[in-house]
């Protein structure tokens, strides 16, 4: 009977509220349509936890050897993960401090030391001098908390749902990363893509300006048609030149995303001959399973339940604290006597403690955890509204993207039917040279356009997968 209440009395209470994850608002399903062509495929449809297509590596569904060799170098060279690593590696360390409250603390203080008075002091019976006296002893403290009322436990819990959301902070990183990776390698493909039709541009506006020299020097076009072939060649020269500007930018971001200096990464312009990156299928999500699958709303929810435990310590401070304090040792004059069993001590008792009056200190830090705890409630839902709509943004991006690549194609082909018509009246005299710049522009800009929304595609592909997780799921958050 006796121990059974000391153990009742060791492990004590909790005061405080109960952690329970408030509700955030939720629709039945996403109101933004799937794309045709991912219906198609099969592979926009509600997550099975045996659904293995989009997990991990999810850059490898674009089919691009060259993207998957740069992806495995983002996580051990990229230095925003490796701090983000080193913050959890803390964060778990952190643990093990507020644990430490969970054990009696034991000190030792060993002191040696001599004394003697003097005989000339003050009112001093100099029978009683001598010549000095020794000190050694070596006492133990040992103090220890009674956690009566919970807050060295919520301070552990505390620690370990901060620690999870510091590993959930870790994941979104590690998704965002390898996500800006992508944009700015599939930037980069565009940009090649673009400089080769400009390539091809020059090379065909270098042949009619030929063309329309040779007519001029026969006398069957004025000079005005080759100041226009000759500015119309300049202006594409200058598009040209522009877009390496654009390529340079992107490569030298992506060396230092897998931490590397701009300088000692090269990436070589995309050979004609290489497939272009393919636009997946996507297997989709509840808007109730996003709530598990997105590592920075996961991170939200886990400070959150951190915010609960601060309440219920917060309240702890309201009661008293029992605290069992000993000290024990050896004590003597000389290093002769100084552990012989004569020279032991000890004291031990319990200590009851309360504050009576702090002006209001304690109920203010209450309010205060009170204030952060809602803060937190409200990040987490802000972060799973932001969620939603990102699913939302890149399912109607692509949704409309497909049907504007449909479009576009043929925007292209009419209007190269219609340069190719106006080039053969121009030769024929039936027309002026202006037309055919007309047409060569039009023809241009929907060819750039083209090339420009495969590049908006491929991006709001790899938005969807990072706003749904990438794959990754709170199973993967580690029990610290």
């Amino acid at each position: 009977m006796a121990s059974a209440l000391l153990c009742a009395l060791l492990s004590g209470c909790m005061v405080g509220p109960k952690y329970t994850r408030p509700v955030t608002p939720l629709a039945p399903e996403f109101k933004e349509a799937t794309p045709e062509s991912f219906k198609e495929m099969n592979g926009w449809k509600v997550a099975q936890p045996n659904d293995q297509l989009l997990r991990g590596k999810w850059w490898e569904l674009f089919n691009d050897a060259q993207l998957n060799a740069l992806q495995e170098q983002v996580d051990p060279a990229n230095q925003t993960l490796k701090a983000a690593e080193a913050n959890f590696r803390a964060a778990r360390a952190a643990i093990r401090i507020n644990r430490s409250g969970e054990a009696p603390t034991l000190t030792v203080n060993p002191a040696v030391g001599a004394v003697r008075d003097s005989e000339n002091q003050p009112y001093f019976n100099k029978a009683s001098a001598n010549n000095g006296t020794g000190s050694f002893s070596l006492p133990i403290d040992m103090d220890y908390e009674v956690d009566l009322w919970g807050r060295i436990r919520r301070g552990v819990t505390a620690a370990r749902e901060q620690a999870q959301a510091s590993a959930a902070d870790k994941e979104t990183a590690r998704l965002s990363l390898h996500a800006e990776l992508a944009i700015d390698y599939f930037n980069l493909r565009s940009a090649d893509a673009q400089k080769k039709l400009l390539d091809e541009t020059v090379k065909a506006y270098q042949d009619a300006l030929q063309l329309t020299q040779d007519r001029y020097d026969g006398g069957a076009s004025p000079l005005s048609d080759v100041a226009q072939a000759r500015t119309q060649l300049q202006t594409a020269q200058v598009q040209d030149t522009e877009i390496g500007i654009q390529r340079a930018q992107f490569e030298h971001a992506i060396a230092v995303l897998i931490g590397k200096p701009p300088a000692q990464l090269s990436i070589a312009p995309t050979p004609a001959t290489v497939q272009q990156p393919t636009i997946p299928g996507i297997p989709g999500a509840l808007p109730s399973q996003l709530l598990e699958r997105r590592p920075d709303i996961a991170a939200d929810e886990r400070r959150m339940a951190a915010a609960n435990e601060q309440i219920g310590i917060a309240q702890a401070a309201f009661y008293p604290t029992l605290s069992l304090s000993a000290v024990a040792g050896f004590s003597g004059t000389s290093v002769l006597n100084w552990f012989e069993w004569p020279s032991r001590f000890f004291a031990v008792g319990p200590m009851l403690s309360q504050t009576v009056f702090d002006h209001g200190r304690r109920r203010a830090s209450s309010d205060v955890v009170i204030a952060q705890y809602d803060a937190t409630v409200a990040d987490y839902r802000q972060t799973s509204l932001t969620a939603f709509q990102q699913v939302e943004d890149n399912l109607a991006a692509l949704r409309i993207l497909e049907t504007e690549a449909q479009q576009q194609r043929a925007a292209t082909q009419s209007a190269q039917e219609s340069l190719d018509l106006f080039q053969t009246r121009y030769e024929g005299g039936v027309d002026t040279y202006l037309q055919v710049i007309t047409w060569q522009t039009s023809a241009l800009e929907n060819e750039r356009n083209d090339i420009d929304i495969m590049r908006r595609q491929l991006e709001a592909s790899v938005l969807l997968i990072k706003a749904l997780g990438g794959g990754w799921d709170t199973t993967q958050l580690p029990k610290v």
